[in-house]
């Protein structure tokens, strides 16, 4: 059990660990990090109950509809509603960057706590797949959503379209990263230029966000 949880919550560690030490200017409380992946963690088995009960109840028939309803939309919007109504208010959220420290923070908690299941359900065989696929992939997409938190927050303009788009492009990639899984027989092939895709959107964005996080600390004297 011991090895279990350990390849379970090493890779999300590892990428919180990288992900906040981007964080140049201001960097953000641990415990404030770390409430906000722990709440990741108590939102899987809410999560698992209701897509369990979709699944009994047949409410999506169609891989298109598991993919991006039944996956994408609902992890997503409970991860979004979160860091909206809880982290985004928040004075410590204070510099752009910070939407991407949270947002992965929320989403690793999410994907280490679904990992450390699997992988007591599956074997420890599987730890290393998971890593690269799952883990990393919630980590991403906390990047996207957490970016355009940023923005949302300290734009004096647009700030209801960067709303939309935290969620938006979320949604869009998890429910297509699923939808690959699930449809093609040869997924290999496609999922990972898509990882690869999603590694160089993600660092683009953490680039961004903190030359956003530069220029507001500049200003804010």
């Amino acid at each position: 059990m011991l090895v279990i949880l350990t390849a379970g919550i090493a890779p999300g560690l590892a990428l919180l660990s990288y992900f906040y030490l981007k964080d140049q200017y201001d960097s953000e409380p641990v415990s404030a990090v770390l409430k906000t992946f722990l709440y990741g963690v108590s939102l899987v088995l809410p999560i698992m109950f209701l897509q369990y009960v979709m699944q009994t109840e047949n409410v999506f028939t169609s891989q298109f509809g598991e993919a991006f309803l039944k996956a994408s939309l609902l992890e997503e919007f409970m991860k979004w509603f979160f860091l909206l109504y809880i982290i985004y208010p928040f004075a410590v959220f204070n510099e752009p960057y910070d939407g991407i420290v949270y947002g992965v923070s929320v989403s690793l908690g999410f994907a280490t706590m679904e990992n450390i299941l699997y992988l007591i359900a599956n074997g420890v065989e599987h730890a290393l797949g998971r890593a690269i696929l799952p883990v990393s992939s919630h980590a991403l997409f906390g990047v996207i959503m957490g970016y355009y938190l940023g923005k949302a927050k300290f734009s004096n303009t647009h700030k209801k379209l960067f709303l939309f788009l935290s969620l938006g492009i979320s949604v869009f990639l998890h429910g297509l990263y699923d939808f690959i899984l699930l449809t093609d027989r040869f997924w290999i092939y496609l999922i990972l230029p898509f990882m690869i895709f999603l590694w160089w959107l993600a660092l683009k964005k953490v680039k961004s966000a903190r030359r956003l996080s530069e220029f507001h600390d500049s200003t804010s004297y």
